[in-house]
């Protein structure tokens, strides 16, 4: 069993105050920082672009895990690796090659990651998965921070793990969407190993970013 990660979302943070929130996030011990890159296109909001994920490199040196919701994805990587992008996921929805966009970003030297919305099947990516680092699941429909966990991904999860398990692949389960308290034990359980979390991270406890990410790892 791989070590569980947390990945705090920074879509949930104070924008005024990027820097200081992702040492916060360093301090309070997370693992990476979650990235929400979003069009308005691919999905219905606007989010930051390479310019902001540059200036923010400088504040941290914990992975960058950039999730581009952004169509069409593939002319956009380049800027994203060089703005500092660590770990870089995108959707099979967004590429008019998935293959061709995997190798491109790897030719970065970065980790790739395919990300699956709530209605997207594993068939999708499932000849990829021998070539990537990580799948990210949605538990929400992907734009706005702070919805409501769907708990019919778990089987999603289930599969990706006994996939992994069976071909013998190693490659990360990342979930993002809705995780908390009470359904962060579910999700690792169903066998995600890195937990994509915003709001309960920066507002439960009084905004303890440490006490909140050790309850969602030992959960």
């Amino acid at each position: 069993m791989k070590k569980i990660q947390i990945s705090p979302s920074i879509l949930s943070g104070d924008f005024s105050q990027l820097g200081n929130e992702i040492q916060r996030l360093e301090k309070g011990g997370a693992d990476m920082i979650h990235v929400d890159v979003m069009d308005g296109h691919f999905v219905p909001n606007l989010t930051i672009g390479p310019p902001v994920i540059k200036s923010l490199r400088k504040h941290s040196t914990l992975p960058f895990d950039v999730h581009l919701m952004i169509s069409p994805v593939h002319k956009y990587i380049e800027n994203f690796a060089n703005a500092g992008a660590d770990i870089i996921t995108f959707h099979p929805e967004a590429s008019e090659n998935i293959d061709e966009t995997i190798n491109h970003i790897k030719s970065f030297n970065k980790k790739v990651g395919l990300s699956l919305n709530p209605n997207t099947g594993i068939n999708i990516i499932e000849n990829f998965l021998d070539k990537i680092n990580l799948v990210l699941v949605m538990s929400v429909h992907p734009g706005f921070g702070g919805q409501k966990f769907m708990p019919e991904v778990l089987k999603k999860i289930k599969d990706l793990h006994e996939i992994k398990k069976n071909k013998n692949l190693n490659f990360d389960i990342e979930v993002d969407g809705g995780i908390n308290f009470d359904n962060s034990k579910i999700v690792k359980d169903a066998g995600a190993n890195i937990l994509v979390s915003g709001t309960t991270i920066f507002k439960e406890n009084k905004g303890d970013i440490k006490k909140n990410i050790d309850s969602l790892r030992s959960s």
